[in-house]
């Protein structure tokens, strides 16, 4: 590993608890993580920030990250309770939104 990845985040202000065991996994060989983005937007937002920059660290550390962008998830629409029913998003509409925030994420993870 190029980094403590733990060490990392507590350098930062980032971690403030950790299952027993976790330290010790991710110094011992490279360890995948995810994090799930509903596409019920074309756009990233403020609330993704921290996931995300915990990704890049992960990434940056010498660990395998994965944004997973959902599919079926995506088509549900808005859970948020904004209106009285769900917006379902046709599949030309979640496509452009994957693709949107496919292309925003690769300023901060390398898909390579």
């Amino acid at each position: 590993m190029e980094k403590n990845f733990v060490e990392e985040l507590r350098w930062r202000g980032m971690l403030q608890d950790i299952m027993p065991g976790t330290e010790e996994q991710l110094m011992k060989e490279p360890t995948t993580a995810y994090v799930g983005i509903d596409p019920t937007a074309d756009s990233l937002h403020i609330g993704h920030l921290c996931s995300i920059m915990m990704l890049r660290h992960l990434q940056r550390c010498g660990h395998k990250p994965i944004a997973l962008i959902g599919g079926a998830t995506g088509m549900i629409g808005d859970p948020s309770g904004k209106s009285a029913e769900r917006n379902l998003l046709t599949e030309e509409t979640l496509r452009h939104n994957v693709e949107a925030i496919r292309k925003q994420l690769e300023h901060f993870l390398d898909f390579n």
